[in-house]
């Protein structure tokens, strides 16, 4: 995935902030903030591994899950003829709604990395 940085099996959103001519990453998936910055990659990659050290033993010391649950539902607004596009499209294949827009999301997913 692009902007997409593994460390210890976390992933990271990773953006250049030219302000402050440094690379920004930010964990993604957790219930609280674990962000980190680095001129270069390599270390950025070690400066993610320490921030995430430190949120997981911050977690670890209060508590707390550090893994923000996702339930698998969400609520999506879109204009009503999308709406029925995407109805007619899903019935086409005879599949339900739900299963188009998921292999539809999975399929976008796989494409993007």
């Amino acid at each position: 995935m692009k902007n997409i940085m593994e460390i210890n099996n976390y992933q990271a959103f990773i953006q250049y902030d030219p302000e402050i001519e440094m690379f920004r990453g930010e964990f993604i998936g957790l219930r609280g903030g674990a962000d980190f910055y680095a001129s270069d990659i390599a270390s950025l990659r070690r400066e993610g591994a320490v921030s995430l050290q430190v949120y997981l033993d911050m977690c670890r010391e209060e508590g707390i899950e550090p893994i923000r649950q996702f339930s698998g539902k969400f609520n999506l607004r879109l204009p009503p003829e999308l709406h029925g596009d995407i109805t007619a499209a899903a019935a086409a294949t005879g599949k339900s709604l739900n299963q188009w827009i998921n292999d539809e999301l999975r399929s976008a997913v796989a494409d993007s990395s």
